[in-house]
């Protein structure tokens, strides 16, 4: 007689790596990501994003360019630094993180959830003698830096781990938009739809950024600059950035 369950495709270990990626991945992860728009807020108040063709377009041009082009890049080297236990080379990956926010609401942003996640992953004894070892070469630590050393930490696939974050920063932006424009639930659906298809590539990019020079890194986004910068002054607003 045939089995009337299907057969598991994955084994225990598989199984809670997945589980740790979704959890690391999840908006309920307390660092406080759902408060930031990073610009989005202030462009749409400049009338450079009014509908969900225009914001799809907006997150779809920052994930193709800063992402993919620098944020990306930067996770692969944090990522390869923990893993050669190289504590000059995290210092080096988070500084020139830091170094490349463009504004005081995105370096505060970087530096306030950076400070939750190390808090977090101290709260659950997340990181070993080996990578706690390796936390005060972190000076401030960023969100990126600490995020690749809980990937690490949990033994996670550095490709799956990095989609992950991807996918949290693109949902963000996107529930950001929900409420701003504001956008029905399923037009939010579909726009994570269309940036779902788009993650491989930024990831796929960042992983050949990643062993080049920094002549390699960048990702120019004036529009971002300006948005994030005006939002700084911005009077009325719901969003932290």
């Amino acid at each position: 007689m045939a089995d009337v369950l299907p057969r598991p495709v994955a084994g225990p270990a598989r199984a809670a790596a997945l589980a740790r990626l979704m959890q690391l991945s999840s908006p309920t992860l307390p660092v406080g990501a759902f408060s930031y728009s990073q610009g989005l807020e202030s462009a749409l108040e400049a009338g450079w994003i009014c509908d969900a063709a225009t914001a799809g377009d907006w997150i779809e041009s920052l994930g193709a360019g800063p992402y993919a082009q620098l944020e990306a890049p930067l996770w692969w080297r944090a990522h390869a630094a923990w893993q050669a236990g190289d504590a000059a080379a995290l210092q080096a990956v988070n500084d020139l993180h830091l170094a490349s926010r463009e504004g005081a609401e995105l370096r505060a942003e970087a530096l306030q959830m950076g400070w939750s996640l190390a808090r977090l992953a101290r709260d659950l004894g997340a990181f070993g003698p080996a990578q706690q070892a390796l936390l005060p070469a972190i000076e401030p630590p960023g969100f990126l830096v600490l995020h690749a050393g809980l990937a690490w930490a949990w033994d996670l696939d550095p490709e799956e781990a990095l989609l992950g974050h991807a996918w949290s920063w693109a949902e963000n932006q996107v529930m950001a938009a929900v409420k701003l424009i504001p956008l029905g639930q399923t037009e939010g659906q579909r726009l994570l739809l269309r940036l779902g298809d788009r993650l491989p590539d930024w990831v796929a990019t960042g992983r050949t950024l990643a062993g080049g020079g920094e002549a390699a890194l960048g990702g120019l986004a004036p529009g971002l600059g300006l948005a994030a910068s005006r939002h700084e002054v911005q009077i009325n607003r719901i969003f932290r950035s």
